[in-house]
């Protein structure tokens, strides 16, 4: 086939092209995707780029560019994105797993848990991510959306998870029977007033189920914490992702809710990321 011109030449023109675009980081993007394009490992490319590309190729990149030109995020291009050490599969049915969720995962690490449950799963990056790194644990997946609860068996069908796994579509809590000792969410918590503000990766792309309850930002906590303080078990703990602004608030939902230890955690920015709490003493009826 006729090349082109070298890969070096290619990616050269894309970033300048993303870079008018307004695209954030073009010449990592740029470079992503032309790895992705020619099925070139990322740590080969700095070997390849001085090569040709050959017309069938380069059609394939142009048509990555000119995606991600209208800022659709390169993990839709791609299909995958990594999170805690592993690829996951990711659509536009399903958030974005971001790096700052990891801080969640390390929470929840840090004490052992056998039954657990992730309320509004989506990719499933979180469970598939505890489960993993918990052998001994079984989980179950919540998610209103059908097509997100498909992404999320997949990833845990990828990563060697799905026997012990669950998913269910679900109103968070409403259809859970029985008690765990760990609970996680990283539910929609951006107010409605704050999603002008969003990049157009994420106003255009992402499912806006995901991202907003259309009020303050706080509906789902309220509505989780009433529904969650029933099926914990004595010591479980229950474990938030939260926007930088809402420690103090959801921290409050927490403690009028009886729960116990509730802390505040930083991600690796210093920003609020991460709300812990843990039932201990007080327990409401269970519901069967």
């Amino acid at each position: 086939m006729t090349a082109v011109g070298t890969g070096s030449e290619l990616v050269r023109n894309a970033t300048r092209r993303l870079q008018e675009a307004g695209v954030p980081d073009a010449a990592r993007d740029a470079r992503r995707l032309f790895s992705f394009a020619t099925g070139t490992d990322a740590s080969r490319l700095i070997l390849t780029l001085p090569e040709p590309v050959c017309e069938e190729v380069a059609c394939v990149f142009e048509g990555l560019i000119v995606r991600r030109m209208a800022r659709e995020p390169v993990s839709h291009l791609i299909g995958t994105r990594s999170f805690y050490g592993r690829e996951f599969k990711v659509t536009a049915d399903v958030l974005d797993p971001r790096p700052e969720t990891e801080t969640l995962v390390e929470v929840a690490l840090r004490s052992n848990f056998t039954k657990m449950v992730d309320l509004g799963t989506g990719s499933g990056c979180i469970l598939v991510t505890l489960l993993a790194e918990v052998p001994q644990s079984i989980g179950y997946g919540t998610d209103l959306s059908g097509a997100a609860l498909d992404v999320a068996r997949e990833n845990a069908e990828i990563h060697g998870v799905l026997d012990r796994s669950t998913f269910v579509c679900a109103d968070w809590m409403e259809s859970a029977k029985g008690a765990f000792d760990l609970i996680v969410s990283n539910p929609p918590y951006i107010a409605v007033d704050e999603m002008a503000g969003l990049s157009p990766e994420v106003s255009r792309w992402e499912p806006h189920m995901a991202l907003t309850d259309g009020a303050d930002g706080l509906t789902h906590y309220r509505r989780i914490i009433k529904q969650a303080v029933s099926h914990l078990m004595p010591d479980g703990r229950l474990i938030f992702e939260i926007g930088p602004t809402q420690g103090q608030a959801v921290a409050d939902l927490m403690r009028a809710a009886h729960l116990q230890h509730v802390t505040v955690i930083p991600d690796l920015d210093g920003r609020d990321r991460v709300v812990s709490a843990q039932m201990i003493g007080f327990q409401p009826e269970r519901r069967a």
